[in-house]
């Protein structure tokens, strides 16, 4: 039977010090907001961003409808979901997506993890820690390398040259650059005292990339065993190298990579007529 479309709430409790987390004692439940766009077939999940949201997702989501079971949700620190978390570790990100995985009942050899960025990040490290999670990864402008000792203070300036608050939603789309991306940029933000807020809190992202400062992922990627391997999307114009994509490659054969004619970072909204295109042909050959 296909799932009714909607919305809902996915709480995870963060563990204590006690538990050897890094939240802390007394920690506090995180909302995680969910989207479940319905469908019948196998799973997607979709991962977003740093400081996206998932409504991102919304033209992907609605052309796969059709064949699969499309869920996204909001990371923590982002959109709808608790915006100022006391965990912002990968590892919190990992627990995030099993968590959601389980409210829908997606954990298994049939889902898909889709991940743009920071999202695609998060997707990498839940298959090499929970192969059993997932079947296959879609990567989107993400991959293992680092370290990346500039980023925190690179997002730092990003955010603080946002024109906060933004006085209409014009103004907000000509910010981001415009066309599908301006618009999915400026649909993540919030009404408030003067015009548009962000969804997110400056410091939260910082600090949610940190670890990407002092480490790469690599031993992540080698880690990673999905029954199936990965497809891996890269901007023409986008960040990802494209040394990096044929890296991931080489130590894992099985690796499919696409270029998106004239994407940037944000190839999902800059080209998501080819973004579906990639994506459509690779799942078909997974189902087959």
């Amino acid at each position: 039977m296909e799932a009714a479309r909607g919305t809902t709430t996915v709480t995870v409790t963060d563990p204590g010090e006690d538990d050897g987390g890094a939240a802390g004692a007394g920690a506090r439940p995180v909302r995680l907001f969910c989207t479940d766009h319905g469908g019948d077939g196998p799973p997607l999940l979709l991962l977003h961003g740093l400081a996206g949201h998932c409504g991102e997702w919304e033209a992907l989501a609605a052309r796969f409808a059709a064949t699969h079971r499309v869920i996204a949700f909001d990371a923590r620190g982002s959109g709808a979901s608790t915006r100022r978390p006391g965990d912002v570790t990968r590892a919190a990100h990992v627990r995030d997506v099993r968590a959601v995985a389980r409210r829908f009942g997606l954990a298994g050899e049939d889902t898909v993890l889709v991940g743009q960025s920071m999202g695609g990040l998060t997707a990498l490290l839940t298959a090499a820690a929970h192969p059993e999670v997932c079947r296959a990864l879609v990567l989107i402008e993400a991959g293992p390398a680092g370290p990346s000792p500039g980023l925190p203070e690179q997002i730092g300036r990003w955010l603080d040259s946002w024109p906060v608050p933004f006085p209409d939603r014009e103004a907000a789309e000509a910010f981001f650059g415009g066309g599908p991306a301006g618009r999915a940029w400026a649909a993540g933000l919030a009404p408030g005292p003067g015009g548009l807020h962000p969804r997110v809190d400056r410091d939260v992202m910082v600090a949610t990339v940190q670890e990407n400062a002092h480490r790469d992922y690599w031993d992540a990627w080698d880690r990673v065993r999905c029954p199936v391997l990965v497809l891996v999307l890269r901007g023409e114009k986008g960040t990802m190298k494209p040394d990096e994509a044929d890296r991931m490659r080489d130590r894992h054969p099985a690796t499919r990579i696409a270029v998106i004619p004239g994407a940037g970072h944000d190839a999902h909204l800059d080209n998501s007529a080819a973004v579906y295109g990639e994506m459509a042909r690779y799942l078909r050959d997974l189902r087959r």
